[in-house]
């Protein structure tokens, strides 16, 4: 036995077991996050059954199962619940009944005993819409400018309402690219316009005839906009004619009818009817829905590519910057800066940034790059454009750079623990070689210290991408509505406000007026943050391998 210990042995099998610990750990995070969160997309079966608490009058419910749970009798006794049972826990039933705008509630806990006459009935509807979250009930008919179709027949009235429905999601397109696309170019070239007449009377040095032509340039240009305006606006108008025409008219289990226009359908399904291969079809494309849609009703439906295309973009950004700054510092440092008081405490403060709280950095960038730096870039750049700020105001910009000087230390850190390693004899045989020492800094020790810098990057990612406190200062927003990278010049907009997953996370889980609807989306959002995470980690590992291999042969 003392042999066994003086060996080390339990250290290895305690080491082992916390290495089990942890990566069972990690494993059951992300199993919780997926079947919670991407579960939300399968078509769940719906139920109707009679609903009747003791002493209390029997209601008819539609709704879907959400999940289950045992509770004491006295928690649901102290909340008024009248209850006709002697036991200690009883099980009750979150439900999922819709029809907000009939009933005013989503969701509803209901008894599990109190339950009669289950059944999932087939022709029962769900309806997915814009506003008002899910209707449940039943198809009555298809109409036609107020008018309902002729036919009597349920399938031939759901097969209209689908014919219907596909008709009224390509105008919504339509609608959309016009607004968007059309609409949206000529209101950026308005825009400019507007500037440049503004930034013409603010030039008091141009001569008054050149100024007279110009000023009829621009009236002439806001003239053709104008009229290509009206245009578009016209072939709205017939759009949105044409859009509202079709209605249903659904009946809820109560018996309550409710006319929904199909101008506000995302999408209907009788789940009860759907086999496995069309709850697939449907699974995928609501899944991509959530991958690559704008968000809506707060947040708690849609999708979320705004918040997506923002995290990643704000984390490039921020490696393009953190990197080189940080490789500079750790140069300098340990290869130029004379190894004294001076540097040693240098060093401490390098190591000390690394622990301070990130709002810090937030409250920094707030301060110094978005009132003072972004007010004087305005002051001498956009001069036209005030007093609305371009830069003199949070947006990805200084998020990114924010984000940089927060995740400096730890690239300062790890370039320079790689910079050490390389052997002194390495340095001294490059020199006697004839290389000055830039040549053998950038020929020779750069390229061996570079895995050592993409483990820095690594970390810096893994940390940036996480952050939401510095951010909700200095650029993050609930809802963007616009990318920061869209076809008009220059291109790339540094000064646009951007969504970010971490954010979105908080804003869903805690600001959402529909908890029990947002619920879902926090694990799926949570889920896809740490997949993209790991995906830009993974790039940055494999880079880091490429570069281990490549310069192998210079280790000693």
């Amino acid at each position: 036995m003392k042999t066994w210990i003086k060996r080390g042995d339990p250290f290895v099998w305690l080491c082992a077991s916390a290495v089990t610990v942890s990566v069972l750990a990690v494993i059951g995070l992300l199993v919780l996050l997926a079947v919670r969160g991407f579960g939300h997309f399968w078509p769940a079966d719906v139920f109707q059954a009679q609903y009747q608490l003791p002493g209390q009058s029997a209601q008819v419910i539609l709704a879907e199962r959400v999940e289950s749970e045992s509770v004491p009798i006295a928690q649901l006794r102290s909340a008024g619940v009248p209850l006709d049972t002697d036991d200690d826990f009883i099980r009750r039933e979150l439900v999922k009944v819709g029809n907000r705008d009939v009933a005013g509630a989503d969701f509803t806990w209901v008894i599990s005993r109190y339950l009669h006459n289950t059944q999932y009935p087939v022709q029962a509807v769900a309806v997915e819409r814009r506003e008002w979250g899910n209707f449940y009930g039943y198809l009555l008919a298809v109409k036609e400018r107020g008018e309902a179709l002729g036919s009597n027949d349920e399938e031939a009235q759901w097969q209209a309402f689908q014919q219907r429905l596909d008709r009224a999601r390509e105008l919504r397109e339509q609608i959309d690219t016009i607004e968007k696309d059309d609409i949206g170019a000529i209101n950026y070239r308005m825009e400019k316009l507007r500037l440049a007449e503004r930034g013409l009377e603010l030039d008091q040095d141009v001569a008054p005839l050149v100024r007279q032509s110009r000023q009829a340039e621009i009236d002439a240009q806001r003239q053709a906009l104008k009229a290509e305006y009206q245009s578009f606006q016209a072939q709205l108008a017939d759009l949105y004619r044409q859009l509202s025409r079709d209605s249903v008219t659904m009946r809820t289990a109560g018996g309550t009818e409710k006319d929904i226009a199909l101008a506000d359908v995302v999408r209907a399904y009788r789940p009860n009817g759907m086999g496995i291969g069309q709850k697939l079809v449907f699974y995928f494309s609501k899944f991509g829905e959530f991958l690559s849609d704008d968000p809506r009703e707060a947040n708690t439906e849609g999708g979320i590519f705004p918040a997506i295309f923002g995290t990643v973009i704000m984390v490039l950004i921020m490696s393009v910057m953190v990197t080189p700054f940080g490789v500079m510092a750790a140069v300098y440092l340990r290869e130029y800066a004379h190894q004294g008081t001076m540097t040693r405490i240098i060093r401490i403060a390098v190591n000390n940034l690394a622990g301070v709280p990130s709002i810090v950095y937030g409250v920094f960038g707030l301060g110094f790059f978005i009132y003072f730096l972004g007010s004087e870039i305005d002051q001498l750049f956009y001069r036209e454009a005030l007093p609305a700020p371009t830069f003199g105001t949070p947006g990805l910009l200084w998020a990114s750079i924010t984000l940089a000087l927060l995740t400096l230390p730890v690239v300062i850190v790890a370039t320079e623990e790689g910079l050490s390693r390389i052997p002194r004899n390495v340095r001294e045989g490059s020199l006697a070689l004839g290389a000055t020492k830039a040549e053998t800094l950038w020929r020779v020790v750069l390229p061996m210290t570079s895995p050592a810098m993409m483990t820095g990057l690594i970390l810096a990612v893994a940390r940036a991408a996480g952050e939401v406190a510095p951010l909700m200062l200095v650029g993050v927003v609930k809802l963007a509505p616009s990318l920061p990278v869209d076809g008009h010049f220059p291109y790339f907009h540094l000064e646009r406000k951007f969504m970010h997953l971490g954010f979105h996370i908080y804003d869903v889980g805690f600001q959402s007026p529909n908890v029990e609807a947002a619920r879902p989306l926090v694990y799926a959002t949570a889920l896809l943050l740490v997949v993209i995470i790991a995906l830009l980690n993974l790039s940055a590992v494999a880079l880091r391998n490429h570069l281990r291999e490549k310069y192998k042969s210079l280790d000693i």
